[in-house]
């Protein structure tokens, strides 16, 4: 199981350590504010997993060392190859330099009540040979899982990669299907309600990527003959080629604000799930005027 969020593994404390060995949990947070010693300390005492990107370079060995330091001092140990979106949402590549290491990190002065250091595993992923006209791509990250080999680096940065498309489910689920707002009073209500929204969730985080990933495939991949023929009606034309499953993307995220010109990136989850409403409320008038439903 994988979180985000460090409140999350805060109010891990008040539940007995013999059911969180039931399960892996990795916590898996970006740079932020919160990435102090004391969420390492936090999980070493849960016995749980974290991986963490670093904003801050932290003092190591005596304190007179910074990790930029020590890691600029060990070769590269590995190359990695990854596919990305640029800004406009074009597909790019990079090639990635990987350094891995074990190094003793410092607690920040004034923490007497935390471990003077800790012994962790920190990542380094650095792009070769980047274009001139942006910054290299780059990855900091610290943590206490494994790493004894350049593919279990890399198995931690794709860990990390993952973070963004947690938060996006996790966004959907709460801001689109406004989880947060049930009033339900029992366990059992809310797990079934939860268990729907994320069946819709996971619907429009699938359509949102898919049109990324497989934008020429056929449209009845993710819509229904009603939902293709509504789409048709309503926004006539439009960007992508004719037929495809992007074309019927764009479609439906023009239903939601989307606004399709030429050099915008492609349509992203909020405008996805405000025209899959639309659509569903359009569809449903349709089949109760043919008599299809109702």
């Amino acid at each position: 199981m994988f979180t985000n969020k460090f409140n999350d593994l805060l109010d891990l404390g008040g539940i007995d350590k013999s059911t969180l060995q039931t399960c892996k949990l990795t916590i898996i947070i970006d740079q932020h504010i919160a990435l102090t010693n004391e969420l390492f300390c936090t999980a070493q005492e849960l016995g749980t997993r974290f991986l963490v990107r670093s904003r801050f370079d932290r003092p190591t060995g005596q304190g007179d060392h910074k990790i930029s330091e020590d890691m600029a001092q060990v070769a590269v140990q590995g190359l990695h190859r990854i596919e990305y979106r640029g800004g406009r949402g074009e597909p790019c590549e990079a090639l990635l330099e990987i350094k891995y290491g074990r190094l003793s990190v410092r607690a920040p002065r004034g923490k007497h009540e935390l471990p003077s250091a800790l012994v962790l595993t920190v990542v380094h992923a650095q792009e070769r040979d980047a274009p001139a006209d942006r910054a290299p791509l780059q990855w900091k990250l610290i943590t206490n899982l494994p790493v004894e080999s350049a593919s279990q680096a890399v198995e931690k940065i794709d860990w990390y990669a993952m973070r963004w498309k947690i938060e996006t489910f996790h966004k959907i689920l709460k801001s689109g299907c406004k989880a947060e707002d049930s009033r339900l009073q029992t366990a059992e209500r809310l797990t079934n309600l939860i268990s729907i929204y994320c069946i819709v969730s996971w619907r429009v985080f699938w359509m949102t990527m898919v049109n990324r990933a497989e934008p020429e495939a056929s449209p009845r991949l993710a819509f229904t003959e009603v939902e293709i023929e509504v789409l048709d009606k309503l926004r006539p034309g439009g960007r992508g080629t004719p037929g495809t499953l992007s074309h019927y993307l764009i479609k439906l995220a023009r239903l939601g604000g989307y606004l399709a010109r030429n050099n915008d990136p492609p349509p992203g989850a909020t405008v996805i799930w405000r025209g899959l409403v639309r659509l569903h409320d359009v569809v449903f008038g349709v089949q109760l005027a043919n008599r299809v439903c109702g």
